[in-house]
């Protein structure tokens, strides 16, 4: 194999396991300073997210009207600091790699196989992850959504508290995909072969959806692996995610049908981890 595609979140690390406890901890204590109801909070987080198009929106209080009654003197964001540092201490005490990935990848790359990341993620959360687990650079490319809207007159600049040098990815080149496409449209999957000239047989893509991932690889004719180890099970956890979610009502119809599709039967399945790769293929640079 010359090629490895890689799906990013549930895959090289537990996204859903990080965004669940730092929002928690973020809507607990935002609950707490400002009095609001969480189910009321839930609620208009929900339509921010929506309009976003993002459930990782980087100015989400400031938008939330019961917190825009409460401080009208200042902007919720000061306002409620104490919730956005309860969030940001969880995200960063919870984004690692999962066991063997780094490893892995070096592995890969010493046989001069190219490492190509393609997630529907949001560029600047992807990037702030890349970063935080050490795989800038061991990425060879990222494939991303665009970053989120911004209310008018708002930059991603103007509200960086930190230097440009901070931002950003050094190593890694990063490429955005057309805002709104999602897996398991596989014209990213042509697109990335055709930037590095590999053939479809010689190209691996792992990634923790059956119904996106798989089901991409398999339609487009590269070999697909199932990174089953990345599946959660937290159902209390997802009952949250889906009350504050970004998922539009197309976003659900579509996903109702993505599971009525036949059984997607993945050709080769990773049960324990990401270095199972290496025991499936042989990769060797072209």
């Amino acid at each position: 194999m010359s090629l490895l595609i890689t799906d990013l979140d549930n895959t090289l690390w537990d996204w859903f396991h990080m965004w669940h406890t730092s929002f928690s901890a973020m809507l607990n204590r935002l609950s707490e300073l400002s009095g609001v109801p969480q189910n009321q909070l839930e609620a208009e987080i929900r339509e921010v997210h929506q309009a976003r198009a993002t459930t990782e929106y980087s100015l989400l209080l400031d938008e939330l009207p019961s917190l825009q009654e409460r401080s009208p003197k200042s902007s919720p964001m000061q306002t409620y600091d104490e919730a956005l540092h309860a969030l940001n201490s969880a995200r960063k005490n919870t984004i690692s790699l999962y066991p063997g990935v780094k490893k892995t990848l070096r592995e890969i790359k010493s046989r001069g196989v190219p490492v190509i990341a393609y997630t529907e993620s949001i560029s600047f959360w992807s990037e702030w992850r890349m970063r935080n687990t050490g795989l800038d650079g061991l990425i060879d490319t990222m494939y991303s959504s665009p970053d989120h809207d911004f209310p008018h007159g708002k930059t991603p600049e103007s509200i960086r508290m930190y230097p440009s040098s901070d931002y950003g990815l050094k190593k890694t080149e990063h490429r955005h995909v057309r805002q709104g496409l999602l897996k398991p449209n596989k014209e990213v999957l042509r697109w990335i072969l055709e930037d590095f000239s590999v053939d479809r047989r010689s190209t691996v893509y792992i990634g923790d959806s059956l119904m996106k991932d798989v089901a991409m690889a398999q339609e487009f004719g590269v070999h697909d692996v199932h990174a089953a180890y990345g599946v959660s099970h937290d159902r209390e956890g997802y009952e949250l995610l889906r009350r504050v979610s970004h998922w539009t009502e197309e976003d659900i119809r579509r996903e109702k049908i993505l599971a009525e599709r036949p059984d997607i039967a993945p050709t080769r399945t990773a049960h324990k981890g990401f270095s199972e790769l290496l025991d499936m293929f042989d990769f060797q640079g072209a």
